[in-house]
């Protein structure tokens, strides 16, 4: 066979995938809120990028060793330390009580809000994957545990158990994550659950368990890419309400550690200064409106990041 031969082939395989691609990005276009949601994301992805740039890490004595705990800047006098700094050419978004710089908070926030949305989605994904799957394929006495587990789970506020699971580990980014993983399972498995409820009974199952096929292989090969396509989506919309849970623990102390760049924690530094002076309650905006803005924005780009995927995933909004 010639290579011209060849590259017919090839084009010929790739064609199925070319107008399945064709098609997802004619999808996205069609929704002008998908595009603002890809484009917020895309935004912060460059600036998780260009944190080492944007915000060099101040090296000691001014600075430390590890590049996430935000820059306190000794140079302020002692006394005004205590109170927060409006922007300036050395602070562009002021500095919060003790003298942590925003902006560079701000930056590096943005590496920790996707470090705790990937990996808290990623686990309680993977978690739930394979534990809806025993549930939702073996059914009975096994479907029963699960579920009833799952049902006691779901009895608890998630933010209530999170804090209590966070107290019992002790204070820090990693017990946070896996509090959020801990919390955060059970309604993957219930959604995936559901799905295979739903496509076990389906013939293509059927004949796959006809002609031989173990259990696993029907699981991965059959039954899981059928119905996957829900809990892709609920994961999309998931990673901004994971942000928010770890935002709103770092701004009850339950976070991550004192000067850390962390979203939440710059938020919580704000708070006995919302209305410091009252003759001018807006004279030290900027030390939770600049975090704010940061943190409304990329939970809005997931959820309609999460939208697109909706309309590209969701088989009953596809065409024919």
């Amino acid at each position: 066979m010639g290579v011209g031969s060849r590259l017919r082939e090839f084009r010929r395989s790739m064609g199925p995938t070319i107008r399945e691609l064709r098609f997802s990005i004619s999808r996205i276009k069609k929704s002008p809120l998908s595009i603002m949601g890809l484009a917020i994301i895309a935004f912060y992805a460059c600036l998780a990028l260009l944190a080492p740039v944007l915000a060099p890490p101040v090296p000691p004595p001014m600075g430390k060793d590890d590049p996430f705990m935000m820059w306190k800047d000794i140079n302020i006098p002692a006394r005004e330390r205590v109170i927060p700094h409006p922007p300036s050419s050395v602070h562009p978004f002021g500095t919060t009580e003790g003298s942590y710089d925003i902006f560079y908070g701000c930056i590096w926030g943005t590496i920790t809000a996707f470090r705790v949305g990937f990996l808290v989605v990623v686990g309680s994904l993977a978690i739930g994957l394979f534990i809806g799957s025993i549930a939702g394929y073996y059914g009975g006495i096994i479907d029963e545990i699960i579920m009833r587990f799952t049902d006691i789970i779901f009895a608890f506020p998630a933010l209530i158990l999170a804090m209590a699971l966070i107290v019992a580990l002790g204070r820090n980014l990693d017990n946070v994550m896996l509090a959020l993983v801990l919390v955060g399972w059970p309604g993957y498995t219930r959604v995936i659950r559901g799905e295979i409820l739903r496509v076990r009974s389906e013939d293509y199952v059927e004949a796959a368990k006809a002609v031989g096929c173990s259990d696993l292989r029907i699981i991965v090969k059959h039954v899981m890419p059928n119905s996957i396509y829900a809990i892709l989506i609920m994961a999309s919309l998931d990673i901004g309400a994971i942000v928010l849970y770890a935002a709103a623990l770092s701004f009850l102390g339950l976070g991550a550690p004192t000067g850390y760049s962390d979203w939440g924690q710059l938020i919580a530094m704000s708070r006995n200064y919302i209305y410091a002076n009252i003759s001018s309650p807006m004279k030290y905006w900027y030390v939770y409106t600049i975090p704010g803005i940061f943190i409304f924005t990329f939970v809005l780009g997931w959820n309609l990041l999460g939208d697109a995927f909706r309309d590209i995933l969701d088989p009953t909004m596809r065409r024919r």
